[in-house]
């Protein structure tokens, strides 16, 4: 009797796709909740509505609409394939790229909040001493707002490891090249094999 072997490439893709989203989210998503939380006007609540659009969409649609914009038939999907020779769609790429749509306002409204909270009297003493904004920000603000962020991160790389509709549509289920474990579980299940 042969015993079934584990295939653990969905897990170690899983892995790999959800630590590149979330770097991603941490470099695009940090500056951003920083923006978001020193701004208060029109701009800033249509941003805020906007990332919070994949949040409140069915994963699935979020990918029709990833796959759509990205597609080979579609004109960012036909510049990147052209000019950079790389395809987007049905790769792992692609599953990062959808991770990081899903996984990113987690980290960018945890962020908002965390430095919203952070005492505006210590940064104007920081500039009063003569300190630049760059330095505050990365010497006081993001000191002070560690917890809000390490939890942002924390969200991002659960909900991009776990993500399964907008993943599929755009990366698609391909064995042992876009199978993330959420989609290799849902395989499994369809095939019937419970183990």
């Amino acid at each position: 009797m042969i015993e079934n072997e584990i295939n653990l490439f969905p897990l170690i893709l899983s892995l790999k796709v959800a630590t590149t989203s979330s770097l991603i989210a941490i470099v695009v998503g940090l500056p951003m909740a920083y923006y978001l939380s020193q701004s208060n006007n029109r701009l800033t609540d249509m941003i805020d509505s906007l990332l919070t659009l994949p949040i409140v969409l069915p994963p699935t649609v979020l990918g029709y609409y990833l796959l759509v914009l990205l597609g080979r038939s579609s004109y960012l999907g036909i510049f990147i394939e052209e000019h950079f020779n790389i395809m987007l769609v049905f790769t792992p790429a692609g599953a990062v790229i959808a991770a990081t749509v899903v996984s990113i306002p987690f980290l960018i409204k945890s962020a908002r909040s965390a430095f919203a909270e952070i005492d505006k009297n210590i940064i104007y003493a920081a500039k009063l001493l003569g300190r630049s904004n760059l330095s505050i920000f990365f010497s006081i603000e993001i000191l002070l707002a560690w917890r809000g962020i390490l939890s942002g991160i924390i969200l991002t790389f659960a909900r991009a490891l776990g993500d399964f509709g907008a993943t599929l549509m755009v990366s698609g289920s391909i064995p042992n090249y876009t199978t993330t474990m959420p989609i290799a579980i849902y395989d499994a299940l369809q095939a019937g094999n419970t183990e």
